[in-house]
């Protein structure tokens, strides 16, 4: 597990050109995911509000759960996470409740997205804890040299025909749940005591065909590249394609007819958050123009002033992340599937 931890100190003083020494600047200390605040931004808020920003990235919810859990979320002000994990963190009491009145770019946002009491997880006891900011479902890329006829299945990921061909992503939630459609559980997010060891099958027989479980959409695509694979579960959606078309690669992009896991990942206030106000603003800035048109022409993801770019297989809507079963459970097992051990040392208590 690979975690990058970046200060925004020095990028926001070459950008702004404010010397680099320390100063009696306040800081603002944020948790999120690559891309999602980029030089440009964190120099506009700097200028605006004489705040630094500090900022840790992660890249997967492992690792984002680690840091959270410490000091319950002490270390941090803000935090990127999809709206399972806002609910899990505002129900272990992490997060404080957001007031959307110091928030007015959020009048820009798509219709889909001003109703949080529409999605999932961003309700609690009756309070907002979390303001959507990009989404994205978890397709497959393909290289369209490699089929003659596009795939529409699931099932491509443990085709042997591309055994270590394939690419998929190292988080223990979401593969439970990639293996709950594949295996065609009433929900993706809820494994009953009876589907355990058959989505351990799954998720040991996917560990045997693919060549590498990634973190993040660069390391993807450079594996990708390198070993010229044929298939890539596309946690990050949108963004990887775009990632492998600026590195010129021939691909395609589908929803698997079993349907398709989506993510939308909101920011949060965090109980430790040293300066409430300076929270919201924040927020508030991250929803407008230069991080919007950043997030879409960098990334290639998409910003919740968009809300209709999701797409659907066989007329299913995607499923929105939501909080699992059993997450400890998810990502110990996960943890031995890894390690390479067999089903019943998988499956032991």
């Amino acid at each position: 597990m690979r975690r990058i931890v970046a200060s925004l100190f020095l990028i926001a003083a070459l950008c702004g050109g404010w010397p680099a020494t320390a100063s009696a600047a306040p800081v603002l200390r944020v948790l999120a995911w690559p891309g999602y605040v980029e030089p440009e931004v964190a120099a506009e808020f700097r200028a605006r509000h004489g705040v630094e920003i500090e900022l840790t990235v992660v890249d997967n919810d492992d690792a984002l759960l680690e840091k959270m859990r410490a000091r319950a979320g002490g270390d941090f002000d803000l935090v990127a996470a999809n709206t399972a994990e806002i609910a899990r963190y505002a129900a272990a009491g992490w997060l404080q409740p957001i007031d959307p009145e110091l928030i007015p770019t959020r009048r820009t946002q798509a219709p889909r997205f001003r109703n949080p009491a529409a999605l999932p997880g961003l309700v609690h006891d009756g309070r907002l804890f979390g303001v959507p900011f990009t989404y994205a479902e978890m397709g497959i890329i393909y290289d369209r040299k490699a089929f003659p006829q596009p795939p529409d299945s699931l099932s491509a990921l443990w085709d042997p025909r591309y055994q270590k061909r394939v690419l998929a992503f190292n988080g223990s939630s979401h593969n439970f749940s990639l293996a709950a459609l594949r295996l065609g559980l009433a929900s993706p997010f809820g494994l009953a005591d009876k589907d355990w060891p058959a989505a351990v099958d799954q998720l040991i027989a996917l560990r045997r065909n693919v060549l590498a479980f990634y973190s993040q959409p660069d390391e993807a695509a450079d594996l990708f590249v390198r070993h010229q694979a044929a298939l890539l579960f596309a946690n990050y959606g949108s963004q990887q394609v775009k990632a492998l078309a600026d590195r010129g690669v021939e691909v395609g992009y589908f929803i698997p007819r079993e349907g398709a896991l989506a993510w939308l990942d909101c920011w949060a206030v965090t109980r430790g958050a040293r300066d409430r106000a300076l929270a919201h603003a924040f927020i508030d800035h991250l929803l407008g123009d230069t991080a919007s048109r950043l997030l879409e022409q960098r990334q290639g993801l998409s910003s919740t002033r968009q809300g209709d770019s999701i797409q659907a297989a066989g007329g299913k809507p995607p499923h929105w992340l939501m909080p699992v079963e059993d997450a400890e459970r998810r990502t110990r097992l996960w943890q031995r599937i890894l390690s390479g051990d067999r089903r019943d040392r998988v499956l032991q208590p």
